[in-house]
Formats: structure tokens, C-alpha cells, sequence
């Protein structure tokens, strides 16, 4: 009888499936051929929150095309102290391959266990910031890099140091110099603080003339240990042990049971509360959503958003007037957030602190309700799960307007891959536009809304619109699109 529910929910949703450009096969969805996924390479020392976020990335996988796994060093990790181990990732990637089969009913596009395997190597990893030897980890790097069949850009992730992709960089400038430009092109880094000087002493010295594009996150203290510091009290229920034991650590296969929350005894803590996934926005930044965060830092999304402070590098926007960053790392001894909560700043007690997380915390409800969904893919069945809607606009996402004119926005032609009720919401992005002041949209809860530009914007300004749209089913899902309005 089951079965055969199953089976009709499947064929009344295949209707919807066709129209969205989509098929069921075999109980299924079959995606249309996708070619822009983003390029990932994943730096890390292993650390346990590395651990954590390594789950997170997992159930992800769909999502990119993953050019390497390298396990690196850092400040505080390195072989001989507190190390996880050469071979930390290999329980990981075994249980991934546990749950593969379950996980391509939901996505055919998740990479094969054997791929991943492929692309896994061992970087510098001796002592910290160590980027004097050539290892498998930046010889592959550098492969990859050099690969000039594949010009499209690829993301760099350091979860810990960036004294693997220091000695990359090195080996390119050593052996290939010529190729300096095309490879800085090619790059873009995602830094998980300055986890060793090499970004300092090597990469920024030797490759700043060539513009690489450079984030580096203090934000992700919002995803880490001092999660109860920094999260508002409505989001705190999606990091609690009751939140995190239904909807990831029990019940959902072999790769969510590694995860390593917090265990009895720990101060603070209660047994299954989150732990830390410090790491996590240097992926999620890439988890293409609607929001068009890869388009520019400033933009804003799921892992964050950032201000450009000098040549091409992007730190976090600190909320305070004639703030000066310091010239060097931006770590655990300079980042501003970090500083703020050795002072004893909560989001309670200072709104500077709530406001510099915020590019963070604001999606963290969406961020583990769709974690929560990727758990479920691990051990239901394609008709038993919730999959993300698809938001399409009858326009284009760029815009240019005069002041005064009135614009009308038309979501009508979304959808939902299992047919659930749409939730429809429309509203301003004032701090990754220019336009100073709060604008007003007509029919926020509709899929179609209207906005007149102020009278007074000027041109040159923009108005970051967004169009979000959540699914009503269980846990809920979102995504966007996002409408950027230049004023002429």
C-alpha cells in the first residue's frame, strides 16, 4: 500500500517536474545537464569543527564541482600537535559512500565515492605555515590551476592555514612564471581567518599585483563554538540538542551519525547541542541559492557578507565609525568580532556586535532547515523528502530605473518540485545597495509586487531587492532570486 502511495504522488508530481524542466525517472528527478557549477578545492586541518563542517559539505556535494579534498596545517593543528591524523577524512568519505546510493535518488549530479576519493590528498601538514616542501595536496593544486581546458573560476576554501596554496602559488611562480596572471585570474580564496602567516609573507607580497579576489571571514564566529554568544535568541532553537538529535545526529545513515556534537559533560553544553562549524561559510558562500553571492562579496548570502578594504581582499563589515583595519592578519588576535567577545559582547548587550554578525545569523534558520532536509536525503526516498523550490522571475535580475518609475516584479512562473504551497516575500537588501534609505514594496507577500523608485535616489545608486520564496513543506525550504535596480 505504501508503495503504491508512493507511486502516485510521484506521477501527479510529474507534471509539475516537466514544467519546471524536469523529469522523474525510476522514482528520481533527473536535472537538466548543469554546466556552471561552481569549482571547489577544500583546504583543512582537521580540526573537530572541520569535522563538522566536512558533514555539512558532504550532503552538499551536488552542488560543485570538487576539484580537492587536501588536509592542511595550521596555527593550531599540524602533525605532532593536536593532529587528527593523516587519514582523518577517510571515516567520512567511507560513510558518504554509505549513503551515495540514497543520495543520487535525490540528485543523480552527487559525485560518485570514488571521485572524491580521487581528489583527496595530503598537503603541508608537518609544522605550521610549513610551505617549503611540494606535497601530493599542492602538486594537485597546482594541476589543477595550470589546467588551462577549464577556465573557469575555482574557489579556494583554507578552513585552517593557506600554507598549502602558499606552496602552490610558489611552485606556479618557480616553474611556470608566465602563467602567474591566467592562474591569479583563475583564483578566488576563501579564508577562514589567517590560520598561519603565508597569506601575509607570500601569497600577498608575491600575488597582490595580480588582484586576486580575497575573503576572509571573521563572520563564521557566528557557525563556531561561541554559537550562544552570537546567535539571537530566535535562532538559537535550530543549534539546540533537541533541534540537532531529530533532525540530524538520529535516524539519518551513516555519514550524520560521525557528526560530532557536543557530548555529556561538556560546561555550557547539553549532550547533542551543536558544537561548531567555524569552516562552514567558506563553502555555503558557494551553495548557489538565488542570492548571487559569488557575483560580489558585498553582495551578500548564506556565508556572509563583505567589504572591500584594500586591493582585492574582503574583510568583515565592522559597524562602527572611522573603524581603522589593521594592515596584517586578520585573525583570532585582530578580527574585530573576536575582540569583541574576549570584551564580553553578546547580541544582548551590544548592538555593534549584533549587527557585525548579522550577514551571518539573519539565514540561520533557512541555512539548518535546508541541513535538515539534506539529512533526510541520506535515508528517504525521493516522495518522503523535501526538495528546494525554484524561484523564477518573469524579468531580468538587473535593472536600470529612473526615479519615480514604477516597477512591477512577477514571481508567478515558480515552482516546487514536490508540489508544496509557495510562501511568497519581497524586500530590500539596504546594506548591499547604495541607496540610503529604506524603500517601500507593494504586495511583500505576493508573488507579484510592486516598488516605486524614491524621487530622491540618485544616479548610480542601487537597490538590492530580494525575492524569497519558501516552500511549505517539512522542514520548510528557501530560495531566492535577487534584483539589483541601478538608478540612471
Amino acid at each position: 500500500m505504501r508503495t503504491k502511495k508512493i507511486a502516485a504522488k510521484l506521477l501527479s508530481y510529474s507534471l509539475v517536474f516537466l514544467w519546471a524542466g524536469l523529469t522523474i525517472c525510476e522514482g528520481q528527478m533527473v536535472y537538466p545537464e548543469r554546466t556552471h557549477k561552481p569549482r571547489v578545492i577544500v583546504t583543512s586541518d582537521g580540526e573537530i569543527d572541520d569535522e563538522c563542517s566536512m558533514v555539512r559539505f558532504l550532503l552538499y556535494a551536488n552542488e560543485w564541482d570538487i576539484e580537492g579534498i587536501i588536509t592542511s596545517s595550521s596555527q593550531y593543528h599540524w602533525q605532532g600537535h593536536n593532529w587528527a591524523g593523516d587519514d582523518w577524512l577517510d571515516p567520512y568519505l567511507k560513510a558518504y559512500s554509505e549513503v551515495y546510493p540514497n543520495l543520487i535518488k535525490h540528485d543523480p549530479g552527487f559525485p560518485t565515492p570514488a571521485h572524491l576519493k580521487s581528489v583527496n590528498f595530503l598537503g603541508n601538514v608537518e609544522s605550521e605555515g610549513e610551505m617549503e616542501k611540494v606535497t601530493e595536496g599542492s602538486a594537485h593544486i597546482v594541476k589543477v590551476l595550470l589546467d588551462q581546458t577549464d577556465n573557469r573560476p575555482v574557489w579556494i576554501q583554507a578552513w585552517g592555514g593557506t600554507n598549502t596554496i602558499a606552496r602552490a602559488l610558489k611552485t606556479i611562480e618557480e616553474q611556470h612564471p608566465e602563467k602567474m596572471s591566467y592562474v591569479a585570474n583563475k583564483m578566488r580564496l576563501f579564508l577562514i581567518w589567517e590560520q598561519d602567516d603565508t597569506f601575509q609573507t607570500y601569497i600577498r607580497p608575491q600575488w597582490g599585483k595580480y588582484n586576486i579576489l580575497t575573503i576572509i571571514s571573521d563572520q563564521f564566529e557566528a557557525l563556531a563554538y561561541r554559537w550562544k554568544t552570537i546567535q539571537p535568541k530566535e535562532m538559537l532553537p535550530y543549534f539546540r540538542a533537541s533541534w540537532m538529535k531529530e533532525n540530524i545526529l538520529h535516524g539519518h545513515g551513516a555519514l550524520c551519525s560521525l557528526y560530532k556534537a557536543h557530548v555529556e559533560g561538556e560546561k555550557g553544553f547539553e549532550r547533542g547541542d551543536f558544537r561548531s562549524e567555524g569552516d562552514s561559510p567558506a563553502f555555503i558562500h558557494t551553495i548557489p541559492t538565488g542570492l548571487r553571492s559569488m557575483e560580489s562579496p558585498d553582495w551578500g548570502g548564506w556565508g556572509g557578507r563583505y567589504v572591500k578594504v584594500r586591493e582585492n581582499t574582503w574583510l568583515d563589515p565592522v559597524p562602527l565609525k572611522d573603524y581603522v583595519y589593521p594592515e596584517g592578519r586578520w585573525y583570532g588576535s585582530s578580527g574585530w568580532g573576536r575582540n569583541a567577545t574576549r570584551e564580553g559582547a553578546t547580541v544582548d548587550n551590544n548592538e555593534a556586535y549584533k549587527a557585525y554578525f548579522k550577514p551571518t545569523w539573519q539565514w540561520s534558520d533557512v541555512l539548518q532547515n535546508d541541513f535538515a532536509a539534506r539529512a533526510d536525503w541520506c535515508v528517504k526516498l525521493y516522495a518522503e523528502a523535501n526538495h528546494p523550490p525554484i524561484v523564477r522571475l518573469n524579468s531580468a535580475l538587473d535593472i536600470n530605473a529612473k526615479p519615480g518609475e514604477r516597477l512591477q516584479f512577477d514571481a508567478t512562473s515558480s515552482s516546487d518540485p514536490d508540489g508544496h504551497p509557495l510562501e511568497f516575500k519581497w524586500w530590500p537588501y539596504r546594506e548591499a545597495g547604495s541607496y540610503p534609505s529604506q524603500v517601500s514594496i507593494q504586495g511583500s507577500n505576493n508573488p507579484r509586487a510592486t516598488l516605486v523608485v524614491p524621487t530622491n535616489a540618485k544616479a548610480g545608486h542601487k537597490i538590492h531587492i530580494i525575492c524569497e520564496v519558501k516552500d511549505g513543506g517539512e522542514p520548510a525550504l528557501t530560495r531566492y532570486q535577487r534584483l539589483i535596480i541601478t538608478i540612471e
